[in-house]
């Protein structure tokens, strides 16, 4: 092979080495292409400071009007704890509060009121029979609970209700961060025959409603909110009657 034809060849070569590593090059510089798949189901927006990491079943229940009672079916109520919550109401001219203690070891509940007379109303219930009386009096009335539930003794809606509302009955439905940070679902009614509605705000903590309104077009005519909590109480003679009959040992 002469001289020529060798030149001719490495000429061929060369050019072919440098057109590989030119595309081998501007490959490496190349934007990546990010394939972006899509999500099974959308997150429902969430307020400022709800945990985006929350595990259990609340986690993966999206929260909107058609989905919220599933979430709140979730929840359940601790079985031991004391709590205080005040209840506001508002007429023509003015408005009273009203502050209830519920201290629970379930099944019973014991509730202590401070009432605008300055008695204390005493109840002690497991939800078939309650025992009431007032102040430090010996005289104990002994009833069958009947309907009147604890809920009611304290003046707060049941938010389980919620359940049995037809889907078209519920106006808002989403995650909520209230008072110190307070975790919970918020559900809003739509109003009624009467023209009221309702809102209530559970904590996905404690499963308990811990603020609710009650409101008749648009002005607000009751107002209930928890003021404190306990999570770990330490009884006492809480579950005691003032004769002495113990109903629950802590």
């Amino acid at each position: 092979m002469d001289r020529r034809t060798l030149n001719r060849i490495t000429a061929v070569f060369l050019t072919l080495l440098v057109l590989v590593v030119a595309f081998m090059l501007s490959g490496s510089f190349r934007r990546t292409v990010h394939v972006v798949l899509p999500q099974e189901s959308q997150q429902p927006e969430q307020s400022p400071g709800f945990p985006s990491d929350t595990t259990g079943a609340l986690s993966v229940v999206s929260v909107a009007p058609n989905t919220v009672q599933t979430a709140v079916e979730t929840l359940t109520r601790p079985e031991r704890y004391r709590r205080t919550v005040a209840v506001q109401q508002f007429w023509s001219g003015g408005s009273g509060t009203a502050t209830t203690t519920a201290s629970v070891l379930a099944p019973w509940t014991r509730l202590d009121r401070q009432l605008t007379d300055g008695r204390q109303r005493h109840v002690l219930t497991d939800g078939e029979t309650t025992y009431i009386w007032y102040n430090n009096a010996q005289e104990i009335l002994r009833t069958s609970a009947g309907t009147i539930t604890a809920d009611i003794e304290q003046s707060i809606p049941t938010y389980e209700d919620v359940l049995l509302l037809p889907v078209e009955s519920i106006a808002a439905a989403d995650y909520r961060t209230i008072a110190d940070q307070v975790n919970c679902i918020y559900v809003e009614t739509v109003a009624d025959e009467a023209g009221y509605s309702l809102r209530y705000w559970v904590s996905v903590d404690t499963g308990l409603l811990v603020a609710a309104e009650k409101l008749s077009g648009g002005d607000t005519v009751y107002r209930m909110w928890e003021t404190s909590i306990d999570l770990a109480p330490a009884f006492t003679a809480e579950f005691t009657l003032p004769d002495g009959t113990v109903l629950a040992a802590p």
